[in-house]
């Protein structure tokens, strides 16, 4: 039952940290995205407008695959997909990491830049504390059936 609920309010924290600031720039803009605060839904929204290509790959990093992941994992423990997906989850879950990987670039190389400041948001934090718990959620899952 807890496995149940900490996954479906995924379903929750998930889109708050997608509006959630990640960054904040001092003094200048983001000299890759013309923002003072960077979120995901702003950077995909600049990205849209330079790199659709880009802006779709951050996209299903960010927000489908995490959402797909969190699916999934709800209709197997609710016994309605089998374990057969385990397997898709895991890289599903690893995809959703990539993009926190990629912020995480983003922020060290506007750092190195050295004009003004740039500090990490506490949307980064939730971001990264929502694929984490989902990774976690299913490595629990997995043990969980194999031991029954």
């Amino acid at each position: 039952m807890t496995l149940r609920l900490l996954n479906l309010s995924l379903f929750i924290l998930f889109p708050i940290a997608w509006f959630a600031p990640m960054a904040r720039a001092g003094l200048i803009k983001l000299w890759f995205f013309d923002l003072h605060e960077l979120s995901v839904v702003s950077s995909l929204g600049t990205l849209w407008e330079t790199d659709i290509f880009l802006a779709l790959l951050v996209a299903f990093f960010a927000l489908i695959a995490p959402m797909l992941k969190t699916g999934l994992l709800a209709a197997m423990h609710f016994e309605l997909l089998g374990t057969n997906m385990l397997p898709a989850l895991g890289i599903l879950g690893k995809l959703a990491m990539a993009d926190v990987f990629l912020i995480a670039l983003y922020i060290v190389l506007a750092k190195g830049v050295g004009v003004g400041t740039v500090e990490t948001g506490w949307g980064l934090y939730l971001f990264t504390f929502c694929v984490l718990l989902s990774l976690l959620l299913t490595e629990v899952t997995k043990r969980q059936l194999k031991d029954h």
